[in-house]
């Protein structure tokens, strides 16, 4: 499972470390019964109002798009939500910059030793009860089921055949879960450590996407139920977002050359490439440059 990898390393001397790490465990340990990390995603349609198609990790929860103030309301075949999760919002941090980048079609690198997001997915998180312990979590799943190419000639992504195998389906908890609502609540909360992968050996916990193919980020907010019996309330523990502008074809280097411009210009990572030779900025090992780029 992304984002547990590393909890059982923390050091025995750090006592509010380990307590964190056993909090952590404890959490993995109740059987949400809504993670199917090794199940094969079916493929949702491109919109605003889709939610999780059956057979995908939580499948029955509702999805928020950024154009709704409210998650939909559910269906009669949906268990009714725990009053600590109904009434959770979620606004995307940097929603003109998103937007920017979708216009243009937004890409985001993949490498063997995974490659952090830019823009970096980052939310505002309103309606949780303050004294309950959340945990937050993020998967990717395929936006279709195609294979796309980039026609230099005609500056557009074209359909290139079927989808490759599906890769492993993984979700990356945020390493500060869980957390009372108050904190996750306090400030804006980054996913500023998620890393992208191609690698389909990947042992490091990083999410695994096939170059060249089309994803849709998803948010999820977990109550953690203290209840000995949780995983029997899973289904209405949880509360899923989805923001149509984070859409993104995973690349192994930038194919328009626009989003390389972007990125050079809005990443505060990027200074070297702003003040270098823009028509540097187009080399292969520019192209695939740095950590966050």
């Amino acid at each position: 499972m992304a984002g547990d990898a590393d909890w059982g390393n923390l050091g025995t001397q750090d006592w509010q470390a380990g307590r964190a790490s056993q909090r952590k465990r404890a959490f993995l340990s109740t059987g949400l019964g809504v993670l199917a990390s090794s199940e094969t995603y079916s493929l949702p349609v491109s919109s605003s109002s889709w939610e999780p198609p059956v057979g995908t990790p939580f499948l029955s929860g509702p999805c928020t798009s950024s154009s709704e103030a409210q998650a939909m309301a559910e269906t009669p075949s949906q268990s009714p939500k725990n009053p600590r999760v109904s009434g959770v919002t979620v606004q995307l941090e940097m929603k003109p910059l998103w937007e920017e980048f979708n216009q243009l079609g937004t890409e985001m690198i993949v490498t063997k030793a995974g490659r952090r997001m830019f823009p970096t997915f980052q939310v505002k998180i309103l309606g949780m009860d303050t004294l309950a312990d959340y945990a937050l979590l993020m998967d990717f799943i395929p936006l279709d089921d195609k294979r796309y190419r980039y026609a230099f000639h005609s500056s557009a992504w074209l359909v290139a055949g079927k989808a490759d195998p599906a890769t492993p389906g993984r979700v990356h908890f945020h390493p500060d879960s869980p957390a009372k609502g108050a904190q996750w609540m306090r400030q804006i909360v980054s996913f500023d450590k998620l890393k992208l992968t191609n690698n389909l050996l990947d042992d490091n916990g990083h999410i695994i996407l096939n170059s060249m193919h089309r994803y849709q980020p998803r948010f999820h907010v977990v109550f953690v139920d203290p209840r000995k019996d949780s995983e029997r309330y899973a289904q209405e523990n949880f509360k899923s977002f989805i923001f149509t502008e984070t859409q993104f074809t995973a690349v192994t280097a930038y194919q328009n050359h626009r989003i390389t411009q972007l990125k050079i210009a809005s990443n505060p990572f990027a200074k070297g490439f702003r003040e270098s030779d823009p028509d540097s900025w187009s080399t292969p090992s520019a192209l695939s440059w740095g950590p966050t780029i």
